[in-house]
């Protein structure tokens, strides 16, 4: 079976891959210019022929793309992300939420029920204001949204604000807008980038501090408790230093990989081997344990995103050089292996598998 990819980037193109296990082979089908750093791309199912990018820029603006069977893409429609600098987009069954990383704006922007007519975006943009600032002067001089995250069975939108250190907890009122309900805390200047919640936990990257956070996370109004908190890599450089963690990954246990590890990416390390992708195992309730870390060959290795059967693969990029890599999952997940590579891919961000 050939896979088709999306890959979002620091260019102004949105690039399309063809990833075949059986060569293996990775390859690029077409590419599409669309405007100034669309570094997210996101689907929703109810949504079929449709994808969503964000341009990063000071005026941001969002974009919906028609993608064909074979990943050809077009421009549909456009509107404003309502901030600055829309960094991470979740398309949900009727709205699509937006990250504005620059202003501190989290943007609700209604879409129709039939995806495949225009006009592709309804009414404007919702937004809610977040304020906050941390010790970094460099990172934390005002709120920034990094990443909007939908918790299915609690109903709960979650937004890690990097600038302030928080992770805000938001419900549906009775006028249907997301309002603030609570919010969990880290530590001063630890710069929370991206969550992911599994069984009834929150783990938090800390991007500034290269940690992750384990929390149990109840539905509201329960407050989340504390579990613990570790460095991403084995061997952490002394501060200060230029690593900053980036991603973070659990997929949902399968029959091929019954048991869950948690993946994190690590930018910017100093070794001629590339950023490394470390693997935890989340199986003791109470830790965190490093179970492997794989070096990369990527340089600033920002964006990657299982796919696949079973989620059989991870596609990741490097922002800075070396392209795009396919691993594959062994050892029940313990590990990953080099399958395919593109080291033609300009500055990728994100991916999206079709």
């Amino acid at each position: 079976m050939v896979f088709r990819i999306l890959v979002a980037s620091y260019t102004n193109d949105i690039t399309t891959l063809s990833f075949d296990p059986s060569t293996p082979s990775l390859e690029v089908t077409s590419s599409l210019t669309i405007g100034y750093h669309p570094s997210w791309i996101t689907s929703n199912p109810n949504h079929p022929s449709l994808v969503w990018t964000g341009l990063e820029q000071s005026d941001g603006r969002i974009l919906a793309l028609g993608v064909d069977k074979h990943g050809k893409g077009k421009v549909v429609a456009e509107a404003s992300s309502a901030g600055r600098d829309p960094c991470s987009l979740l398309a949900l069954k009727d709205e699509l939420l937006i990250a504005n990383y620059s202003s501190g704006v989290v943007a609700s922007l209604p879409l129709p029920t039939i995806s495949h007519e225009a006009p592709h975006f309804l009414s404007p943009p919702t937004t809610i204001q977040f304020r906050g600032t941390g010790p970094n002067k460099l990172r934390q001089e005002s709120s920034h949204p990094h990443q909007v995250y939908f918790i299915e069975e609690y109903q709960e939108l979650l937004v890690a604000d990097l600038g302030g250190d928080a992770v805000y907890r938001l419900k549906k009122s009775a006028d249907g807008l997301w309002k603030v309900q609570g919010h969990i805390g880290f530590e001063a200047g630890g710069g929370p980038r991206h969550v992911v919640f599994h069984d009834g936990e929150l783990f938090t990257l800390l991007e500034l501090t290269s940690k992750v956070v384990r929390h149990k996370l109840l539905p509201l109004p329960a407050v989340p408790k504390f579990i613990t908190s570790t460095p991403t890599m084995s061997s952490p450089l002394p501060t200060p230093n230029d690593m900053l963690a980036a991603e973070i990954l659990v997929p949902l246990p399968n029959g091929s990989f019954p048991t869950p590890y948690l993946y994190l990416s690590n930018r910017n390390d100093p070794s001629p081997e590339g950023d490394s992708i470390s693997i935890f195992s989340i199986e003791n309730p109470d830790s965190l344990e490093l179970v492997t870390e794989i070096r990369s060959g990527l340089k600033h290795l920002r964006g990657m995103v299982f796919g696949g059967p079973d989620d059989r693969f991870l596609i990741a990029g490097g922002a800075n050089g070396d392209g795009v890599k396919v691993f594959e999952r062994i050892n029940d997940g313990r590990s990953l292996k080099l399958v395919a590579s593109n080291a033609s891919i300009e500055a990728p961000t994100g991916f999206l598998w079709l």
